[in-house]
């Protein structure tokens, strides 16, 4: 019975992580209706862990998307190596009211799954490494392109301190 409940829960993060890459990957035609307020594709590029006690890999290559569906609200999805070594993927939604945006900066916070880090008992799927997230970011654009600054908090049990995240983003 345990083995089929861990089954269960891994389909479920699979599904769960495919659906919200699916949503954030549409072709240019679906960009004009659900990404009305633009399409962002994203570059995960390097990562700080703030007073780590072991090292971490600093270098976290991946690819994601940001489908900004209204002024405030992106779905948001991607690929990318974490600071452990293991891929990671993850899913969810983006908010950056209006209140919190000056010229070039935005205020967000993003929240939703991400795999590849032992959640302990707050984790689902296989071993326990799909976990809940919420983040806030620092969005910053000129023009076409821009980068995100995120926060990511502490994971225990995974020994992973509070982390900066650093990615790159084009405009489409």
């Amino acid at each position: 019975m345990r083995a089929w409940q861990c089954r269960l829960r891994t389909s479920r993060a699979s599904f769960l992580t495919v659906a919200a890459l699916t949503v954030s990957a549409w072709t240019s035609a679906a960009h004009a209706g659900w990404c009305g307020d633009g399409l962002w594709v994203d570059a995960m590029v390097a990562s700080y862990h703030v007073h780590p006690d072991k090292d971490f890999e600093q270098f976290n290559p991946g690819i994601g998307a940001e489908c900004w569906v209204a002024p405030q609200w992106a779905v948001t999805g991607g690929y990318f190596r974490n600071s452990l070594s293991k891929p990671s993927f993850y899913g969810g939604g983006v908010w950056g009211p209006d209140f919190l945006h000056w010229n070039y900066i935005r205020l967000a916070v993003m929240a939703g799954l991400i795999s590849g880090y032992d959640y302990g008992s707050y984790g689902i799927g296989h071993n326990h490494t799909v976990g809940p997230v919420a983040a806030p970011l620092i969005m910053l654009e000129y023009k076409r392109v821009g980068a995100n600054i995120i926060l990511v908090p502490p994971i225990p049990s995974s020994d992973l301190p509070f982390t900066l995240g650093f990615m790159l983003r084009v405009r489409f």
